[in-house]
């Protein structure tokens, strides 16, 4: 059963999708997903209205798939993942085995768990760690994606280096582009 939220976002969505920006959308972003075309903006603003309803509307979203029901999921958690980070790591393990993009892939990596970074390293790291040995290659993408927080700080340095060092020449072509971005971050906080 759907949900009145999703109903509500999912008529949001169709009265803000724009064929031009679904097209733009599929081009950047290869898949088979469903595209409304929805710009940034207009889906922060729902993630917004929608924020209170935290995890489990958030799951709902996940399971629909759409492209912009996933990264208002996304983005739900971030602004409400901080007040349960055990639920919030518990989902996000569940996130990552629907993963079919780049873009999900990083929204889930970066802003998923950017309200935990500072006090679930430990917990972020061992699932980077886990997830460097997956066979999905969004998983392991996922693994570099996750950890890209810390490469500012020094101290987490040596535990990124062993997940790139794992995955330097990992037949996956987003993976190894991970790994070049991860890279060029680490040089830049030297």
């Amino acid at each position: 059963m759907i949900s009145q939220q999703l109903k509500e976002i999912r008529e949001q969505l169709l009265q803000k999708a724009d064929k031009n920006n679904a097209d733009f959308f599929t081009k950047m972003i290869p898949g088979k997903q469903v595209i409304y075309g929805v710009k940034t903006s207009e889906l922060n603003e729902i993630a917004t209205r929608y924020k209170n309803y935290s995890f489990g509307l958030a799951k709902e979203l996940w399971k629909s798939g759409a492209l912009e029901e996933k990264i208002i999921a996304i983005k739900i958690v971030e602004k409400t993942g901080k007040s349960d980070p055990l639920q919030t790591l518990k989902i996000f393990k569940s996130f990552s085995t629907r993963i079919d993009n780049w873009a999900v892939c990083d929204g889930l990596g970066m802003q998923f768990l950017r309200g935990i970074v500072k006090t679930n390293s430990q917990e972020i790291f061992s699932i980077a760690d886990e997830f460097s040995y997956s066979e999905d290659p969004w998983q392991r993408r996922l693994s570099l994606v996750m950890v890209e927080w810390y490469t500012r700080d020094k101290e987490y340095h040596s535990k990124i280096r062993k997940l790139i060092k794992h995955l330097d020449k990992d037949n996956a072509y987003y993976v190894r582009k991970a790994v070049q971005w991860i890279v060029r971050n680490l040089e830049k906080g030297k």
